[in-house]
């Protein structure tokens, strides 16, 4: 884990520029390291954030809000905490969105490159624009974002200041600063404010998780009014903002009504939600990080949906697969899997463990790798343990929930579908290697047919019934969870580390 980073997110090689490449695991490995050199905190915050917003470009989700009086133009701060989900490839995904008309805007987006990227344009002319250097590629990780803007200041560089969790960004490729006393296109009566997509042109939609949306009109706030370092690890986490002064048209989406995501908890600023339903309300967040499936390492690529819970079949031949974002190396672990079908047909799913260093690879092809350590299962049947046919065939019904219960203590898997375990409630796999680290496998054959696999790692994205929670008190899950197994997420990474 990079101090760098900040927040709760990995791992120690995330980029932080043009240099070095994600892994997009977070390792209980390292967790335990750092605990062993005493540099681990007891909690990482004192302030837990219990909910983001799940926003899928596939879907169009965004949210917006008709400012109704004019304010301060000239000085403001935005924050939030982001958690990525994609690439922007040759989109341009808007964060904040703030739009009098295609002539006159604000903007806070990635670029395709994955940089961040600040702008302004007034009367059909640019008049501020930041570029970073540092891109934005670790899709284990959260991100916090602060712009903090007054164009009073005598200091061009002064007059708006990006951070990035906790730390300004003072590398650009582009940098042009807004001249003195620069009224934005922003807090004015005519100006839409949007979140999740470029309102000019209705495209260039946010594919992942915020969290923790604040924007203050009249003040220009330093990073620390929004999170903290911890005084133990370096590591940027959030604080309680519910104090600050929002001013006018202030607001801080916490999230926290699945009825109305776009509630404004500091007043009555609310924003409408498009295309989001109660299933976008997520315990994801950023003082709690759930496993997904891993951009990073995915063979699904912009086929991943539902903040890279859902994994997809497609139309075509290709064959994908995908592995988690968070590595096991010892306690027990549960998560739940829904299998689905695109019409009355469908192709193969597959779902296991793996070492975090096997190449990634499809189907079958995974299943009998004996290079590695692993064990998956043919929802139609087969079951494999590092490489080799246990002999011992489960079979699924399409549209059952399937659960996963890995004790990495013992070296065990028992599975069940709908509630009911395999082999009489006892291991359907014994022998595990405990010694090394297990990442989340995924996958489903392609065709004219498909499969799709929902996965739950305690965040659900499909409507749950029942509401199981961990031995920790922690997740979201259809069936009940074993005594002593845990949802795959950082807290209890913490806890088990």
């Amino acid at each position: 884990m990079s101090k760098q980073n900040g927040g709760i997110i990995g791992p120690d090689n995330v980029p932080t520029g043009a240099f070095g490449a994600a892994s997009g695991v977070w390792k209980l490995s390292d967790v335990t390291d750092y605990k062993r050199q005493g540099t681990w905190p007891v909690a990482l915050s004192d302030h837990q954030v219990a909910n983001s917003c799940r926003f899928d470009d596939g879907s169009s989700d965004y949210l917006t809000e008709s400012v109704s009086s004019t304010s301060n133009r000239r000085t403001f701060t935005y924050s939030a905490w982001i958690k990525r989900s994609s690439l922007s490839d040759s989109g341009y995904p808007r964060l904040f969105n703030p739009f009098v008309n295609s002539a006159n805007f604000f903007d806070i987006f990635f670029r395709n490159t994955d940089a961040l990227n600040v702008y302004s344009q007034n009367a059909d002319s640019n008049d501020m624009n930041l570029v970073t250097n540092k891109l934005f590629r670790d899709f284990s990780a959260w991100y916090h974002i602060v712009v903090a803007v007054d164009t009073t200041q005598g200091t061009d560089s002064n007059r708006v200041k990006l951070y990035v969790n906790g730390t300004q960004e003072t590398s650009f490729s582009a940098s042009t600063y807004p001249s003195q006393n620069t009224d934005f296109q922003i807090n004015l009566d005519t100006v839409t404010n949007v979140i999740g997509r470029n309102q000019a042109g209705s495209d260039n939609y946010f594919d992942g998780y915020m969290s923790e949306i604040v924007f203050v009109d009249g003040s220009q706030l330093a990073p620390t009014s929004f999170g903290e370092f911890n005084s133990q690890t370096g590591i940027w986490i959030p604080k309680d903002v519910s104090g600050l002064t929002f001013g006018t048209n202030g607001f801080y989406l916490d999230f926290k009504d699945s009825s109305a995501l776009g509630n404004d908890a500091a007043g009555s600023n609310n924003f409408t939600a498009n295309n989001l339903t109660s299933l976008d309300q997520s315990i994801d967040t950023c003082t709690n990080n759930f496993a997904t499936g891993n951009f990073i390492n995915s063979s699904f690529g912009s086929l991943l949906k539902d903040g890279n819970l859902v994994a997809p079949g497609n139309t075509s031949s290709t064959d994908r697969a995908t592995t988690g974002t968070i590595g096991i190396s010892s306690g027990k672990w549960y998560w739940e899997a829904k299998w689905e079908k695109n019409n009355s047909s469908f192709q193969r799913a597959y779902l296991g463990i793996v070492a975090v260093e096997q190449p990634l690879d499809v189907g079958s092809n995974a299943q009998g790798n004996t290079s590695f350590k692993n064990t998956i299962w043919d929802l139609t049947g087969n079951l494999y343990k590092n490489g080799a046919d246990t002999g011992d065939d489960y079979t699924v019904t399409v549209d059952s929930i399937v659960g996963y219960a890995i004790d990495l203590d013992n070296g065990t898997l028992k599975i069940h579908e709908n509630g009911t375990y395999f082999n009489s409630g006892n291991a359907v796999i014994t022998g595990l290697d405990t010694s090394i680290t297990y990442v989340p496998y995924i996958a489903c054959n392609g065709g004219s047919t498909f499969s799709t696999l929902s996965m739950n790692f305690g965040s659900p994205t499909l409507a749950i019934s029942s509401g199981n929670v961990d031995s920790s008190g922690m997740g979201n899950f259809e069936y009940p969870v074993p005594s002593g197994y845990y949802s795959v997420c950082t807290r209890n990474l913490n806890l088990i580390g």
